[in-house]
């Protein structure tokens, strides 16, 4: 085990010292107070990405999402989802600020709740997006949209088509080493 992690930690060494390698994700809050007749509910949300930039064109990646939402009525009820989502990252347009991509790729999520069974569940598909190069190190990023299958995934939509609704809207940003 140590020399499998002592080897895995020199890769990312290596890679780190050619530039290739970009952190960041993204970061969510949301309370609803229910005063519209619905449950109170408070979600908060965390994605961290790390990938590799294997040319000016692709990268491969990978986001970890965590989600934890709790909602109040009579009693609270507690949701926790985790999700893992490898994918491959093609830039089609570059300029000097402004760097267009979609990403394609696959995700597995399993979420557990105080009043239902864990449920897992996958997505298959692409999520185009845009980043806007603050400095030579980092980026903002937002991606809008799938395009795929998704069932039982974390983010509650089910079922293949096109979604270009705000809830498929991420920002967040990068930090390229």
């Amino acid at each position: 085990m140590k020399k499998i992690t002592l080897f895995l930690f020199m890769m990312l060494a290596a890679m780190a010292v050619k530039a290739q390698v970009y952190a960041g994700g993204s970061l969510g809050f949301w309370y609803d107070n229910g005063d519209d007749g619905g449950i109170e509910t408070t979600t908060f949300t965390i994605s961290p990405e790390i990938g590799y930039n294997l040319n000016s064109k692709w990268a491969i990646g990978v986001a970890l999402g965590f989600s934890h939402i709790t909602a109040s009525d009579e009693t609270k009820i507690k949701t926790t989802g985790f999700a893992i989502a490898p994918y491959a990252r093609f830039s089609f347009y570059e300029n000097k600020m402004v760097r267009l991509f979609i990403d394609g790729g696959f995700g597995f999520s399993t979420v557990n709740s105080d009043v239902t069974k864990t449920i897992d569940g996958i997505e298959v598909g692409f999520k185009p997006g845009i980043a806007l190069k603050l400095n030579e190190h980092f980026s903002l990023v937002g991606k809008v949209g799938f395009l795929g299958y998704r069932d039982d995934y974390i983010s509650g939509a089910d079922g293949q088509g096109l979604l270009l609704s705000s809830e498929d809207l991420s920002l967040g940003f990068h930090y390229e080493f």
